[in-house]
């Protein structure tokens, strides 16, 4: 069983299925057994380009699919909950892409099935399973800058003006929260755990009525605090640090890190890099099939308590911003 090789299903075909099925080579025992669309025709280009070994015209015929073990669903975020579902009612383990759902009444409905029917589910928060984010919590674990009091995390990008592209369209969950803003949500949950004492957060929201940018500070127990920025129009730099009483640490480009520097107090910086081949997603790849293999539902790095208080969390941002969905 500890040799077994995971056969992935691929449900969707857009740029990070793409990414996803790339990485899926660099991932010990796996194979990429069958990929999903809505026409056969974006399914076949996909299976050629990506070299899977089976193509479906419906989502449906990839889940009656007997040897598929496991399937990662790349679809936009409004429809994991139906896609979700789907698959495990099919009996097929999932990684689901971030944010894992829109709200969190919809991923309290998946993680209940899961739950009762014992079947593997996972978000996709792939920076988690990177080396040099491990080597990170390795580092604050073992107390090498004392107590962690403060840490900051940004990630924005500036994208062409398109109201129609899905991130700036409310119909399809649009905003920089629920795209680029889980991630540093997602690192502070990490780092400082959750369920913050106080959330404050301001944000932009644009002509399209979704969030364009925003800033959160969390404050927690013990004086602890998190800052967090994100944005869709506008460029901010990509790093994450992490203060505490002894020391702190830097992780430049903190959602692909391929590096992190240690400082500690009076001794000179530690650097930590990784030299891996593959974009970083083969390592919760790795997670999956190791949970696999181990007859385990869910993933201790990631696990579905810690994405539910997440997505609560996020859920009261939008709260304080007013902003709501015209599906929700």
């Amino acid at each position: 069983m500890n040799e077994k090789t995971i056969k992935w299903g691929i449900l969707g075909t857009g740029s990070i299925a793409g990414v996803f099925a790339k990485d899926l080579a660099f991932a010990e025992n796996t194979e990429r057994t069958a990929v999903g669309s809505r026409s056969l025709e974006s399914a076949e280009k996909f299976a050629e380009e990506y070299g899977v070994s089976r193509a479906y015209g419906s989502y449906e015929e990839l889940l009656q699919d007997s040897e598929v073990d496991a399937v990662y669903i790349a679809t936009p975020h409004p429809f994991h909950k139906e896609n979700a579902l789907a698959c495990l009612r099919a009996g097929k383990a999932v990684l689901c892409e971030k944010p894992f759902t829109v709200n969190s009444g919809e991923l309290e409905e998946i993680v209940e099935f899961a739950r009762d029917q014992k079947l593997f589910l996972m978000e996709a928060m792939w920076t988690r399973f990177l080396p040099s984010i491990v080597k990170v919590r390795e580092w604050i674990e073992n107390g090498e800058i004392g107590e962690v009091l403060l840490m900051k995390a940004d990630l924005g990008f500036r994208a062409p003006w398109d109201p129609q592209w899905r991130l700036l369209n409310p119909d399809l969950g649009g905003g920089a929260l629920l795209d680029v803003g889980i991630y540093p949500v997602s690192f502070a949950s990490m780092i400082m755990g959750t369920n913050p004492e106080k959330i404050l957060s301001t944000a932009h929201i644009g002509e399209t009525g979704v969030d364009e940018q925003f800033s959160i500070i969390l404050s927690y127990a013990s004086g602890k605090t998190a800052t967090l920025n994100g944005a869709l129009r506008v460029e901010l730099g990509k790093d994450a640090s992490i203060h505490g009483t002894k020391g702190s640490i830097s992780i430049p480009s903190f959602l692909s890190a391929k590096s992190a520097i240690l400082y500690k107090d009076g001794k000179e910086a530690e650097t930590f890099t990784d030299d891996r081949e593959s974009k970083g997603y083969a390592f919760e790849i790795e997670e999956v099939g190791r949970c696999l293999r181990q007859g385990l539902t869910e993933s201790p790095v990631m696990p579905l308590d810690e994405s539910l208080e997440i997505m609560k969390l996020m859920d009261t941002i939008r709260g304080q911003w007013g902003l709501k969905y015209p599906f929700e």
